[in-house]
């Protein structure tokens, strides 16, 4: 098991290391299971194995319990339910689980607890369940004001469904809801995004995530691409700007590449994940980042079961990362957010220059595609839409820089040497 080999250390250098009364941590908690698989979605999840969950809910609650003594120097301040479709899994094994993260950890009063759920398969008396359990933020999958499309994605519910679900989660009490969408999709036109975008905001919900489609390799969609009609790059980046422009209007604030929010309701357990704040992963494919280590855990449910319950090693992955790899990370995590990047923060966090870095990002500025403000540089929404290739390019800077000064130091050396 993870915590007892501890990705190589001993347990004294990790509690060491992690003592700091002010450390938080976000922790999340994969349920793979749904009823059927999205056309569209390559996260690890699986269908038709019910008969699985029990035996994975002890699974989960022994791995949190071998959790326990590297929590001690940390509080944990968000708990993230991904999956497949937690719902799905069953409100009373969610609250188990929260229950055992409290037990087990310190959960501090009023930490950020998501859950993900689907539109039409929860009930009210459910949520009412997850509400007193101390869930206080809802993700809902709503994807499409176009039932027709929904149909498509192999989605089991309609927009009427999302409504009385967001209707029903108000009741039961949630004042912290965020409804995922998605532009780009099969035979989807400009006309039908902004309904999709209207309806949605229509909603009232603190927080809209609207994702542009990818075909991924794997899912329904991927194969049957050739007999469908995706919208064109030109067509996906004008409901981008589209979206931006309408939420805006509404009173939600782009604060991250696909994630707008009212002031104050940015999703604190995603922010980790883009500014680099450690949090844990627990379950099948679940990563985790923390003590400057990822690793990721194998991506099969029974397998999973079966080597926790043993005690066996489940990490599938594991990266130490080096100073340079984590300057890079911060480029490209943080030019996600609109918050941006500044070369004062850099260097005092990597103690690395970004000359080369600041070059390009100058001719962004020209271009549009950034805004330099009190030290910050952030993508414009226009500069959000090519923030893959852009970002790419930033990096490749951000190397000639590393490989150039790693050249000067070693020309530096080979002369003062030849010197002597």
């Amino acid at each position: 098991m993870l915590n007892r080999k501890n990705i190589g250390e001993s347990g004294a250098k990790i509690k060491a290391r992690f003592s700091s009364k002010d450390k938080r941590v976000g922790i999340y908690v994969h349920t793979p299971f749904c009823a059927s698989k999205c056309a569209y979605r390559n996260f690890y999840s699986v269908a038709g194995s019910d008969g699985l969950m029990p035996s994975y809910q002890s699974a989960v609650l022994k791995h949190i319990e071998e959790y326990s003594p590297q929590l001690e120097g940390y509080r944990i301040d968000t708990v993230y339910f991904g999956g497949g479709t937690p719902n799905y899994y069953g409100v009373d094994r969610l609250v188990n689980i929260l229950n055992a993260l409290k037990k087990h950890g310190r959960v501090i009063s009023g930490a950020e607890v998501t859950a993900e759920i689907n539109p039409g398969s929860i009930v009210k008396d459910d949520l009412k369940v997850l509400r007193r359990a101390g869930f206080n933020r809802l993700s809902i999958g709503v994807q499409c004001a176009d039932d027709k499309i929904l149909k498509r994605l192999g989605r089991a519910h309609t927009f009427a469904d999302a409504e009385e679900t967001v209707k029903n989660a108000r009741q039961a009490g949630f004042d912290n809801i965020s409804v995922d969408i998605i532009y780009g999709l099969p035979s989807q036109k400009n006309e039908s995004w902004v309904e999709t975008v209207e309806r949605t905001a229509a909603f009232g919900v603190e927080h809209i995530s609207c994702y542009g489609l990818k075909l991924e390799e794997g899912t329904p969609l991927y194969s049957s691409r050739d007999s469908l009609f995706i919208p064109d790059d030109d067509v996906q980046a004008d409901m981008y700007i589209s979206a931006v422009e309408m939420l805006a209007r509404f009173g939600y604030i782009l604060y991250e590449v696909s994630n707008f929010a009212r002031q104050g309701f940015e999703s604190k357990h995603n922010m980790k994940y883009w500014i680099r704040d450690e949090y844990i992963g627990i379950g099948p494919g679940a990563h985790s980042y923390i003590g400057g280590c990822r690793y990721s855990f194998i991506e099969d449910v029974r397998e999973y079961i079966d080597r926790v319950m043993q005690g066996q090693e489940v990490v599938d992955y594991k990266e130490v990362m080096s100073d340079f790899e984590n300057a890079g990370e911060y480029l490209m995590l943080r030019l996600r957010t609109a918050n941006g990047i500044s070369e004062e923060e850099y260097y005092r966090l990597h103690r690395q220059k970004m000359d080369l870095v600041l070059e390009l990002l100058q001719k962004y500025e020209l271009n549009g595609w950034v805004l330099h403000k009190n030290d910050r540089w952030a993508f414009t929404p226009t500069g959000f839409m090519l923030s893959n290739t852009l970002i790419g390019e930033v990096l490749d800077a951000q190397r000639k820089q590393h490989w150039a000064e790693r050249e000067n130091s070693y020309s530096f050396f080979r002369r003062n040497r030849d010197e002597k």
